[in-house]
């Protein structure tokens, strides 16, 4: 009988709080925003009784893990190097990497990086796609009404004020808002991921559900609650506070593809397919990633893949790594 066990790991000149799960090849599972390694509590398990260590950090900023104060210390290159130091403290040469929204990113970035320390990548709602032409700032909307959703996050103390006000109401409300549980998504659907009127917080705009999500218990919102108590909102708004920085970073690799088995899942309800030429970008995967082993949309679920449809998550999983540790 396999169980959780957490602890914590120095890696990168940081303490990181992990959970992890099962013996055998390494598996790495990088959570978004705003969650915790809480996340991965399914596929912890399918992994690691299919004979797979599975370790899931609370990312730098989140969860019980260090949140160092200063902004342009959550750039996607010290991510990344998080990633690259846990492998080592952990014991292991390499691993498979997996990320949803942010850690996607993150996850796609790592293959790109190091495919020496990651050997497969599995990216779920965030695609890989080409360098933009001009910085996030300037790319996402904005006018004297309306703004992006990344604009209001970037404003310095903004957002955590809003969030931290009541952070119970703050993760229903996020966590709702996304979820394929309300149903088909529509550009009139409440969005926690899209355009917000200007003078207005997210909240705002967020309806207050009457029940939890199918998929998430009382138990498991009372964790999110506890761990951003602990962290406050601040280290993982940093991660948006970076993207114009990101952008710049990626000059340096803006035509070099990846190379690793890659496999990407996006829930058909994901809040991420409103945006404008979305399907289109996806398509285009195969232009950034040299060995991409397929992408599929998973029927009703919505933003927060690995919780909402674990067994198809689970068995995306179980099958890209069998192939991939078959091969020579």
């Amino acid at each position: 009988m396999h169980t959780f066990k957490q602890s914590f790991v120095d890696a990168n000149n940081l303490r990181f709080h992990i959970t992890q799960q099962g013996e055998g090849p390494l598996v790495l599972l990088c959570h978004g925003f705003p969650e915790t390694a809480h996340a991965w509590r399914h596929q912890l398990a399918g992994l690691a009784r299919a004979g797979y260590r599975a370790v899931a950090p609370d990312m730098r900023g989140f969860g019980l893990s260090d949140s160092p104060d200063e902004v342009e210390r959550y750039s996607s290159f010290e991510l990344v190097g998080d990633l690259v130091a846990l492998v080592d403290a952990l014991g292991a040469r390499n691993a498979v990497i997996v990320g949803n929204d942010w850690g996607a990113t993150i996850a796609w970035q790592a293959a790109q990086l190091r495919p020496d320390r990651f050997r497969g990548v599995v990216a779920l709602g965030v695609p890989m796609m080409g360098r933009a032409p001009m910085a996030p700032s300037r790319l996402f909307p904005r006018d004297d009404s309306t703004w992006f959703y990344t604009h209001y996050f970037s404003e310095g103390g903004t957002a955590e004020r809003e969030f931290e006000r009541d952070i119970r109401t703050t993760l229903l409300k996020i966590y709702s808002a996304a979820s394929g549980d309300i149903g088909p998504r529509t550009a009139t659907t409440p969005n926690p991921f899209g355009l917000l009127p200007r003078g207005k917080g997210l909240l705002d705009i967020l309806p207050l559900p009457e029940k939890l999500p199918d998929w998430l218990s009382e138990k498991d919102l009372d964790l999110y609650v506890k761990a951003f108590q602990h962290s406050g909102f601040r280290g993982g708004l940093n991660y948006y506070r970076n993207m114009d920085f990101n952008w710049a970073l990626q000059a340096v690799v803006s035509d070099l593809k990846i190379g690793v088995p890659a496999l990407y899942l996006i829930g058909e309800r994901d809040t991420g397919l409103l945006m404008p030429g979305m399907r289109q970008i996806i398509e285009a995967i195969p232009m950034f990633v040299a060995d991409l082993r397929g992408s599929r949309f998973i029927p009703n679920a919505g933003h927060w893949l690995p919780q909402e449809a674990p067994t198809e998550v689970n068995a995306e999983l179980l099958g890209f790594l069998a192939t991939l540790y078959a091969e020579p």
